[in-house]
Parts: C-alpha cells; structure tokens; sequence
C-alpha cells in the first residue's frame, strides 16, 4: 500500500519528504484555505517536494467548468491529478478527461456504487472516506467494510482504477486501509507521527538507553 500525505502545509510535506514513503499529495481548497495562499501557488511548490501524484481539487459545478479548470491545472506539472467531487457533472467530467489522458480522482465517495460509476468513467483513483462514514453510521468498522467491498467489486472485473483510503482520523484507520487492500492510503500529517509510536516500543528504546549508560 503506497502511502500519501493529506495537507495542504508546505512545513508538513518538506519535513515528509525526508522520510522517504511519502508516495503522493492529496490537498483540497479548505486545507489550502487554511494556509492562507493561492491554489495555484500551493500546487506549483508542492510539485518541486514529492515527485509522484499530486491531487488538485476543481470546484464542484456544472461539468464543463470543471473540465476547464482541470484543464489549466494538468498543464502545471505530469503529476497533477485532478481531484473532482462525486456527482453527475463530476462523473461526466471525468469521462471527458480521461480521454484526454488527464489522470482524476473522484471524492467523496461513499458506497460501492458510486465507486463503480467512477471507475467506469476511467477516473485514476477514488477516494472513499473511511471517517465521515464511521461519524454518520455510528460504526467504526463502517469505513473499513467499505473499502473491503469496494476492493471485491474492483478485483471481480480487474479494475484498474486506484483505491485511495481517506478521511483517516487515527492510525487503525490506516491499519483497516492496509487490511481491506487499499493500494493507497492519504494520511494526516498528526496521524502520521501517531502511527510511529508504540509503547512496548518506547519501553524497548528505555532499556536499550539503560542499558548503555552501564
């Protein structure tokens, strides 16, 4: 399972970059918000950081207007994916870009469905968001079972398009990713540091430290 980072914090991904997993980049307009700079800006810097797929997201609307943005975005750099909501225009969007050989990842998705449809329009990847599903189900195997099914559905008839575990709030989501057969899971920065730490680990460092000091 290949591993991206979900920020839009240029700090965050420098200091990934040096650790040597970080697959990818997947951002969204509240994350670069949050940063207080431009999209295009953003997206440009991160493409001299991680040399893999780089998913930038149109705004949600009317088909044609996001295929023009996505447009103006592939042209930025080879890695551009173009990150398009999980609609009707989106899915119509994505049909359309796909034959141009612009690689797309369709969000938001929540259910077997709505992966299907993605697939078959050619989307590069989707993104099922394994958290907002736990929080609206009330279950917190509900993500997991989702990426499970999916994962079924797409091995039943070879698809080839991408599953990219999401919305992952704590390091068991990362572990259900791996477990249900995600290619990718994008991950928090703050997860990632959580994912690192182990108790019996930092007990092991202790007595290692100790033992040294003899």
């Amino acid at each position: 399972m290949k591993l991206f980072i979900d920020t839009a914090n240029l700090a965050e991904i420098k200091t990934a970059s040096t650790w040597g997993i970080i697959s990818g980049v997947t951002t969204n307009p509240s994350l670069i918000a949050k940063e207080g700079r431009n999209i295009v800006d953003v997206i440009k810097e991160i493409t001299t950081l991680i040399d893999g797929p780089i998913s930038a997201e149109v705004q949600e609307g009317l088909a044609e207007a996001m295929i023009e943005t996505a447009f103006d975005y592939a042209k930025m750099h080879s890695n551009i994916v173009i990150k398009i909501p999980m609609t009707m225009e989106g899915i119509k969007a994505v049909s359309v870009l796909s034959k141009h050989g612009i690689k797309t990842n369709v969000t938001l998705c929540f259910s077997v469905s709505q992966a299907m449809m993605a697939a078959k329009a050619g989307a590069t990847f989707v993104s099922p968001f394994m958290g907002r599903l736990d929080d609206a189900t009330n279950n917190p195997e509900a993500g997991y079972e989702l990426l499970q099914d999916i994962r079924l559905a797409y091995d039943n008839y070879h698809i080839q398009t991408e599953i990219i575990a999401a919305s992952i709030r704590h390091p068991l989501h990362a572990e259900q990713a791996a477990l249900a057969g995600a290619d990718i899971a994008t991950i928090p920065y703050k997860v990632f540091l959580q994912m690192i730490e182990h108790p019996l680990t930092a007990k092991g460092l202790d007595i290692f430290r100790k033992a040294e000091k003899q």
